[in-house]
């Protein structure tokens, strides 16, 4: 067999004759990609951390409701070896806390705006705060003076919301606050492990059903997007990072709120032919892995508060949705 045809029956694809030629072009060019180098560390308190064990466990999806092109699937065996991860995201009061302590200055502010969803600017606000749109999602508003301490614009203010996510963090915000805190962010791979709270191949964190007995598990968008949230959750921003159970594994928020960014660097077909053995991605790229969802997902646009889903952004990018959590080695 041809080593390039090799790769294709390891990763469970079709045969070359018979693949897209676009999926095999990914494929072979993803196998040719160096592995970037595994990050560890060990010098953060553990508090508010929970310890997982890690092994072997079944990740990525071949369920209808995924999306390939994202790069859900195969299914494959992945190995980690144990590791801690915080039981919810960074909050208000913990990047606060940073912040004053190091006097760092987030992206955001240095860029003098953010993006901030339309539903949360007043319409008589419009005029005066918002600077432009983003090209192709004209809900998201170009608002100056946005950032994680005024998340909604300069007249907003974080003082009642000491733990809701930290909003409106980059990824490099995500990555200095961590090396601050004696951290790492997660690699894509433990973030899974971890959200699926020790269920296997299941839809959701907490099973297959999205609200089981009419449940709401998590804050996600109910009604019309981008017009209406009927927030039947009961809420229609984010909300407190444990306002809805735990998975199995004892972490909040693991489904919609927030994204949160993971270390790796994002590849649609990369983990294909890559280690099955603590997986840490690429070596560069242009966006970095968000995983989890967020309060603005709905099926019929962003159905990506399913465990397996993945999404990117550009390391520079901050929004209302978008917030992280970090993890460390044993």
């Amino acid at each position: 067999m041809k080593p390039e045809f090799k790769l294709f029956a390891e990763a469970g694809v079709p045969h070359p004759c018979c693949a897209p030629s676009k999926w095999r072009a990914e494929v072979l060019a993803a196998s040719r990609l160096q592995a970037a180098e595994r990050v560890r560390a060990t010098g953060g308190s553990v508090a508010e951390m929970m310890r997982l064990d890690g092994g072997l466990f079944l990740m990525g999806t071949d369920n209808e409701e995924g999306f390939p092109a994202d790069g859900e699937g195969p299914i494959r065996e992945v190995t980690l070896d144990p590791f801690l991860i915080d039981i919810h995201p960074v909050t208000n009061d913990q990047f606060s806390e940073f912040v004053r302590r190091t006097r760092y200055v987030t992206e955001a502010e240095r860029f003098g705006w953010s993006f901030v969803f339309q539903g949360h600017i007043p319409r008589e606000l419009v005029p005066r705060l918002v600077d432009d749109r983003a090209p192709g999602t004209q809900w998201w508003y170009k608002v100056g003076r946005s950032d994680w301490r005024h998340p909604e614009g300069p007249d907003t203010s974080i003082t009642a919301r000491p733990h809701h996510p930290a909003v409106h963090v980059s990824w490099n915000d995500a990555a200095e606050y961590a090396r601050w805190a004696g951290k790492r962010l997660p690699t894509e791979a433990e973030w899974e492990y971890a959200a699926r709270g020790g269920l296997e191949q299941k839809i959701y964190a907490w099973g297959d059903e999205l609200t089981p007995e009419g449940r709401h598990l998590c804050n996600i968008w109910q009604g019309e997007f981008p017009l209406h949230d009927a927030a039947e959750d009961g809420y229609s921003a984010p909300a407190p990072v444990d306002a809805f159970p735990a998975n199995g594994y004892g972490l909040y928020a693991v489904a919609g709120n927030t994204w949160e960014w993971c270390a790796d660097w994002f590849h649609p077909a990369y983990h294909v032919t890559a280690t099955r053995v603590n997986p840490v991605g690429p070596a560069a790229g242009t966006n970095r892995v968000m995983r989890g969802g967020s309060y603005l997902c709905h099926k019929s646009y962003c159905n990506r508060y399913r465990v397996a889903a993945r999404t990117s952004n550009t390391p520079d990018s901050a929004t209302t949705n978008i917030g992280f959590r970090c993890a460390m080695d044993v």
